[in-house]
């Protein structure tokens, strides 16, 4: 398992396309995926979960991974979260 904190880049945070887009990401691998925020966690594979969350630009969350394709997952979901005009 591994964890890292990000900063969110998106303009405009995690909106309804981004979230769709992250969930769309995290769901191309076999690991278990998520996205952590205050004392909230949620599966970065569930859209309803990732928008529970609210996240604005500049807001930081923790993302773990856990599986086999672990590292090429957090790698990607940094890289979208980073990402700042996506």
């Amino acid at each position: 398992m591994i964890t890292k904190k990000i900063q969110i880049q998106l303009q405009n945070g995690l909106e309804a396309r981004p979230v769709a887009v992250l969930v769309q990401v995290a769901s191309q691998y076999n690991s278990s995926i998520y996205v952590e925020c205050d004392d909230r966690k949620v599966n970065a594979k569930s859209i309803m979960g990732m928008m529970t969350l609210g996240l604005t630009a500049g807001e930081e969350v923790v993302v773990s991974a856990n599986g086999d394709d672990e590292q090429t997952a957090m790698d990607d979901i940094v890289k979208y979260l980073s990402t700042a005009n996506a």
